[in-house]
């Protein structure tokens, strides 16, 4: 056998073996963010009847007679679980991002991973206030023009689990779409765009944001309308955010470039 079959071989070994490591990592990584999210679920589920409703507040404060139905038998059982499951899911969402933090963090630079960082810690923040942006600003606003639409002799009657499907949606679209600044400086600091270029974009992008918000939304020009707004102006504190965090340092490569496109033209 060749040097050059030798050498092959190890590199194929060495491949192989940094794939495995990588998942097995990984799969420690989820082990540990599903581990976590089952122990919230345990310690909340005690509480399940009050997280339910503590979440259904804002519909039963509009809703005529104060009370929801059940149209399935093990409704009532299973619907303030799978909420409890969700509310354990969503205080889990610090442990889920810096699980897939540390599980990228030993392929970046010393620069990057202090630029990483706060991008992290704002990541959580900005999550957390989508949700609270919706419990508190957009579910109010539709569930009173739900109810207040209603025809003369409809009586409006939600059935639990319909309920559990609508507010999870809402806080799913409101908690990823406050993640939009994040995804602006990341976009910026990867080279594929600049602050300069997306500025120009920002009709597109209004524009954009209300098609997102009607895929993300149930059909009503208020929910889609609550969260597009919020979604342009979260790009533009990203573009300011991309000014200040994803400025980069040009290349070696790109400099020396520049150097001799400046011989040559001398």
């Amino acid at each position: 056998m060749s040097q050059q079959e030798d050498t092959t071989t190890a590199d194929e070994d060495l491949a192989e073996g940094t794939l495995l490591s990588h998942l097995v990592e990984l799969r420690n990584r989820l082990l540990k963010i599903v581990g976590v999210t089952i122990f919230l679920f345990i310690c909340l589920l005690p509480w399940s009847a009050d997280i339910f409703s503590i979440a259904s507040k804002p519909l039963m404060e509009v809703l005529p007679g104060g009370k929801m139905i059940a149209t399935e038998v093990a409704s009532p059982l299973i619907t303030p679980f799978k909420l409890t499951f969700f509310v354990a899911l969503f205080l889990a969402m610090p442990v889920v991002l810096y699980q897939l933090w540390a599980f990228v963090a030993p392929g970046l630079y010393k620069k990057e991973k202090h630029f990483a960082m706060p991008l992290l810690g704002s990541s959580i923040v900005l999550f957390y206030l989508g949700v609270a942006f919706a419990y508190y600003l957009v579910f109010p606003l539709i569930f009173k023009f739900f109810t207040g639409v209603a025809p003369d002799g409809v009586e409006v009657q939600t059935d639990i689990s319909k309920f559990l499907d609508f507010i999870t949606t809402i806080i799913f679209a409101f908690g990823l779409a406050f993640e939009v600044p994040i995804a602006t400086v990341l976009v910026v600091w990867t080279g594929l765009t600049t602050p300069k270029k997306l500025s120009k974009a920002r009709p597109y992008v209004f524009l954009g944001a209300f098609v997102v918000g009607m895929f993300l939304t149930p059909p009503d020009i208020i929910s889609q309308t609550l969260l597009a707004v919020p979604v342009y102006l979260l790009f533009e504190l990203g573009i300011l955010m991309s000014k200040i965090f994803a400025i980069r340092e040009p290349e070696e490569d790109e400099v020396e470039d520049d150097d001799d496109d400046d011989d040559t033209e001398s």
